[in-house]
């Protein structure tokens, strides 16, 4: 079975990015990141991978005056590189259905939330003026809507009395929960079934066309 070719979305510094290579260095994901994009030229992210020699792009939004031209270069890099699932990872952009019928049924996203509640680019700031005493993290996939895909796995984090708006705190510890969490979860799951992750993610993708 060849390997998925992973392209990773990202907007920052690229911390689940860093937990996404990692599993694949030490063979917990049967993968390959064929390219990281992000829409910010100084994204730490791109770093991230070129140390890890992985080809990584930067597609600045601010360079395209409609969103469908921005997108359309996203797509033009994650096809020159033969990708064939999409992960968004602290990817700060609402993508259109435009983009997301180029990939239907194989994007992922990663959302600082546990979906349904709180969905959308303010997650945490919302999170924490509601009150929450628990949040935590989703993967899901990307349908045409905000954050309202099937949910494939969610790992929750307690909020500490401590935490405010202003504060980053929650942002990496729920970013920190997700990317090792979420992945440990997968790699139980495989476990028990006698699967490794690429082919249950490839299961869950197939069911989720199917059902379409």
């Amino acid at each position: 079975m060849p390997k998925e070719k992973i392209g990773v979305l990202c907007s920052g510094r690229g911390s689940n990015l860093a937990s996404i290579i990692d599993a694949v260095e030490h063979g917990d994901i049967r993968a390959e990141i064929a390219v990281v994009l992000a829409d910010k030229a100084d994204a730490y992210a791109l770093t991230r991978a070129r140390e890890h020699g992985i080809p990584a792009v930067a597609v600045v939004r601010k360079a395209y005056a409609e969103r469908e031209d921005f997108e359309r270069a996203l797509l033009e890099q994650l096809h020159a590189h033969g990708v064939t699932l999409v992960v968004l990872a602290g990817f700060m952009r609402i993508l259109s259905p435009f983009f997301v019928r180029a990939y239907a049924g194989r994007i992922l996203n990663i959302h600082p939330a546990l979906l349904p509640s709180f969905p959308g680019a303010h997650a945490h700031r919302d999170a924490l003026a509601y009150g929450v005493k628990v949040s935590g993290c989703t993967v899901h996939f990307v349908d045409e809507g905000t954050d309202s895909g099937p949910i494939i796995l969610q790992a929750a984090v307690p909020v500490a009395e401590t935490f405010t708006a202003k504060r980053t705190d929650l942002d990496r510890r729920t970013t920190i929960y997700l990317a090792h969490e979420n992945w440990e979860a997968l790699k139980i799951h495989s476990v028990k079934e006698g699967r490794n992750v690429s082919e249950i993610i490839n299961s869950l993708v197939t069911d989720y066309l199917d059902n379409k």
